[in-house]
C-alpha cells in the first residue's frame, strides 16, 4: 500500500479525534504516511498533536504527523480529507432547539431535521463549500470524507457545488444492529443486515443470520411486539407500521417524523451529561498526551468508524465492503431520486467507492424519504446562495412544522441569532 497524505480537519475535538487517531494507528499498511491535524483552536490542537505523536509512539505505526491552524497549509498534495466540524455545537444547538420550542414547533432532538437541522445546515454548508474550494485548488483528487451533521445535505451541498469526490460516513447503522442483536438475544457479530434509506432515517430491507443464513426478519417482528414500551417505541412503530426495521435510534428518526413527539420518549438532547463525558475524555487525552497515563491497550481499541475502512479499500484496492456509506444515489435506490444523497452499502475500491444496487423501498418508506430529500434540496440551495425565500420554503415543508406563523418567526430568529455564523445571508 503507497504511502499516503490524509488531512483531519477538526482534530481539536475531544470525541472525534482520539477515535480517528486510534484508527490511523491500527490501520495495517499506512506507516509512513502522514497525518495533517487541522483545528481552529490552537490550544485543543496542541494538545492533540503531542496525543497523536505519542499514540504513534506507543503503537509504533510509524506515521509523520503534522498539524496547523491554517488548512491550506495542510491541504496540497492531500490524498484524503476527514472533516468533522462544528461551530459552538453545544450552545448553538441549545438555541437550535429553545427557539422552535418557543413558537410552538416540537423537535424530538433539533440537529438533522425540522428547523434545527435547517439552522444547522446552514451554518455548516458554506463553510463546507469553502474547504471544498480550497480542495479543488490545492488537492483537486483528494476525498473528501465527511462526518459533520446534517450529513445528507452536507454531503449533496459538496455534489452539487463542486468537483471534489466525497463520502458521508456514519455509526447509524451498528446502533441499529445493536437494537435488532438486542431484541433477538444475539450478539451483533451474528447479525447480517442490508439497509438503504437516508442517514438516520434507514431501513432494514433484509436481517439473517451471519453463520446459518436464516431470516430473522419473522423472529424479529414477534419479539419487537413483546418489548418493553420504554425500549425504542417509535422504532417499533414505524417497523409496525411500514413492514421494516429503522436505524438508527427513536431521537435521530423522529427528527424526520411530524408525529414524532407523541411517540418517542427522547425530547432534546442532553447536554449536560455531553459536557461531562467531553470533560472526562478531554482530561485523559491531556493525560496520555503528557505520558502521564499508559496508552498502550488504549491504542488498540477502533472506533467503530469507517473512515480508515475507506482509506485502506481505495489504497490497497481491497474490495472493501461496508454496510453504508452516504453518497449520490445514481439509481441505488430505484425509487428515489438518482441526485439525492442515500444512504446504501457500499464496496470500496481502487476504483473509488461504489455504491450497492438495492432496488425499491416500499412505497411508504419511500414517501417519507422523498419528502426529505425535497427539504434537503430546499436546504441546500438556500445555503449555498444565502435565500430567506428558501430557507422559508424548506421549513414549511417540514413535516416537523405545522403551523406558518411559527415557522416564519421561528425562522427570522433563527437566522438573527446565527447571523454571526451566516455571512451568506448578509
Amino acid at each position: 500500500m503507497r504511502n499516503a497524505k490524509i488531512v483531519m480537519i477538526g482534530a481539536g475535538s475531544a470525541e472525534f479525534g482520539p477515535g480517528c487517531l486510534r484508527d490511523a494507528v491500527n490501520c495495517t499498511g499506512l506507516a509512513g504516511s502522514t497525518m495533517a491535524l487541522v483545528d481552529i483552536d490552537r490550544d485543543a490542537l496542541e494538545v492533540m498533536a503531542g496525543f497523536a505523536r505519542k499514540l504513534n509512539e506507543v503503537s509504533g505505526a510509524n506515521l509523520k504527523i503534522e498539524h496547523t491552524t491554517d488548512r491550506r497549509e495542510a491541504l496540497p498534495d492531500a490524498d484524503f480529507v476527514i472533516t468533522s466540524f462544528a461551530m459552538e455545537r453545544n450552545e448553538l444547538w441549545k438555541l437550535d432547539w429553545k427557539i422552535p420550542l418557543k413558537h410552538g414547533i416540537k423537535q424530538v432532538l433539533g440537529e438533522n431535521g425540522g428547523p434545527g437541522g435547517l439552522s444547522h445546515s446552514l451554518r455548516n454548508i458554506h463553510v463546507l463549500l469553502a474547504m471544498c474550494r480550497d480542495m479543488e485548488e490545492l488537492c483537486p483528487n483528494a476525498w473528501l470524507l465527511n462526518f459533520s451533521n446534517p450529513e445528507s445535505r452536507l454531503c449533496l451541498a459538496v455534489s452539487n457545488y463542486s468537483s471534489i469526490k466525497a463520502v458521508g460516513l456514519c455509526h447509524g447503522i451498528a446502533m441499529g444492529i445493536d437494537s435488532v442483536s438486542h431484541l433477538l438475544g444475539l450478539d451483533p457479530a451474528q447479525v447480517d443486515v442490508k439497509a438503504a434509506g437516508l442517514n438516520h432515517f434507514t431501513w432494514m430491507l433484509s436481517v439473517h443470520h451471519k453463520e446459518t443464513g436464516e431470516d430473522l426478519y419473522p423472529a424479529l417482528r414477534e419479539k419487537s411486539r413483546k418489548a418493553d414500551p420504554s425500549f425504542l417505541p417509535l422504532t417499533r412503530q414505524l417497523f409496525e407500521d411500514f413492514g421494516l426495521f429503522p436505524s438508527p435510534s427513536d431521537d435521530h428518526i423522529g427528527e424526520y417524523i411530524g408525529w414524532a413527539w407523541d411517540k418517542c420518549i427522547h425530547h432534546g438532547y442532553d447536554f449536560d451529561a455531553a459536557d461531562e463525558r467531553r470533560a472526562t475524555q478531554w482530561d485523559m487525552i491531556v493525560r496520555m498526551a503528557n505520558g502521564e497515563e499508559p496508552m498502550e491497550e488504549y491504542s488498540k481499541q477502533k472506533s467503530g468508524e469507517l473512515e480508515f475502512n475507506v482509506i485502506r479499500g481505495i489504497l490497497a484496492d481491497t474490495n472493501e465492503l461496508l454496510g453504508a456509506v452516504n453518497m449520490v444515489n445514481n439509481g441505488c435506490v430505484t425509487n428515489l431520486p438518482d441526485d439525492a444523497v442515500v444512504e446504501v452499502p457500499a464496496i470500496v475500491s481502487g476504483n473509488g467507492i461504489d455504491g450497492l444496487r438495492v432496488g425499491e423501498l416500499p412505497t411508504g418508506i419511500a414517501a417519507m424519504c422523498n419528502t426529505q430529500i425535497g427539504v434537503q434540496k430546499l436546504t441546500v440551495e438556500a445555503a449555498a446562495t444565502g435565500s430567506r425565500d428558501l430557507a422559508l420554503q424548506a421549513m414549511l415543508a417540514d413535516p416537523v412544522v405545522q403551523d406558518y406563523d411559527a415557522a416564519e418567526k421561528c425562522l427570522n430568529e433563527l437566522l438573527s441569532v446565527h447571523k454571526a455564523y451566516l455571512p451568506q445571508f448578509e
